[in-house]
């Protein structure tokens, strides 16, 4: 039978490892910032204006940038919330928009567009 100490000692190597790879998953983790699908209209492009003035890179939503096609604004606004979300190191709140924005885990690049 194995000393308390030694059973201690496992013990804490187990917990010890055990926090590190969760935190390597954290690390790991990777989110993005996205349009909700039910946002729309006035508001949204309010958001839109508000991101690309304030730290977003909306030149890939220009006519021509690599993100601009489909031409919508919800397209255009998903891009540039997750611009703004990156710049803001994915800080909690800068991904709201007002309500019109959420976290998604699942990368939305297509094609040519490669979210930040």
């Amino acid at each position: 039978m194995a000393s308390p100490k030694s059973v201690s000692i496992v013990l804490m190597l187990t917990i010890v490892t055990t926090m590190i790879l969760m935190n390597m998953m954290i690390i790991e983790a990777r989110t993005w910032c996205v349009v909700k699908s039910s946002a729309a209209g006035p508001q949204l492009q309010n958001a839109l204006n508000y991101a690309c003035a304030n730290g977003a890179d909306c030149k890939p939503i220009q006519p021509g940038g690599s993100c601009y096609n489909p031409n919508t604004l919800q397209g255009h606004a998903s891009y540039a919330f997750d611009s703004y979300y990156v710049n803001k190191h994915q800080a909690p709140g800068s991904c709201s928009f007002g309500g019109l924005a959420s976290i998604a885990v699942s990368d939305p690049s297509y094609g040519p567009c490669r979210y930040p």
